[in-house]
C-alpha cells in the first residue's frame, strides 16, 4: 500500500508536464484501496494557502485562494485519508530525539508509513533517506527510485 507525499500530491494538482504523466502512468497501475494520504499533508497544504490569503490583497488573488482551497478540500475527501493517530504519535516521538533533520512535517507523514508498513510515494528522498525503516519511492521519474532505511 501507498501514502502520497505532499509533494506527489501537488504534482496531481498541477496536471501538465513530463513529471505529471510520469507519476499518472504509473498511478493508474494501483487499485483505488491501495492509494492513500494524509491529514498531515492536508495540513501542510492548507497552511500554503492560508498563507497566500494573507498577504493576498487583490480580489482576484483572493478569489484564487479560495479555489485552491475549496479545490484541495474536494480532492482530499474523495481519497482515502490516514489519521495521524497514536501509532504514528508513537513512532514521530521516538524519531524526533534522534535530529534526523528531517522537517516536521515530513517526520509526521514518515511516521504515518512507518506505524502501517506502508510505501511513501515523493520525490524528496534525500530527507526520507534519513529516516531508519521507511521505503519510500519516487514515481515522478522513469525507473523507479527506491529506498529503505
Amino acid at each position: 500500500m501507498y501514502i502520497l507525499d505532499t509533494d506527489h500530491l501537488s504534482i496531481l494538482q498541477q496536471p501538465s508536464g513530463a513529471v505529471f504523466e510520469c507519476l499518472a502512468r504509473k498511478l493508474k497501475q494501483v487499485p483505488e484501496d491501495r492509494l492513500f494520504v494524509t491529514v498531515v499533508s492536508f495540513h501542510e497544504q492548507s497552511n500554503g494557502w492560508n498563507a497566500y490569503l494573507a498577504s493576498a490583497s487583490q480580489p482576484a488573488d483572493i478569489r484564487h485562494g479560495y479555489r485552491m482551497f475549496q479545490r484541495i478540500l474536494r480532492q482530499y475527501a474523495a481519497m482515502n485519508l490516514l489519521p495521524y493517530d497514536e501509532a504514528a504519535s508513537d513512532q514521530f516521538t521516538n524519531l524526533k530525539p534522534r535530529r534526523l533533520r528531517v522537517g516536521t512535517f515530513d517526520l509526521r507523514i514518515a511516521s504515518i508509513a512507518l506505524s502501517r508498513g506502508m510505501t511513501l510515494l515523493t520525490r524528496n528522498t534525500i530527507d526520507f533517506a534519513r529516516i531508519p525503516g521507511l521505503n519510500f519511492e519516487d514515481w515522478t521519474v522513469d525507473g523507479t527510485t527506491n529506498g529503505s532505511h
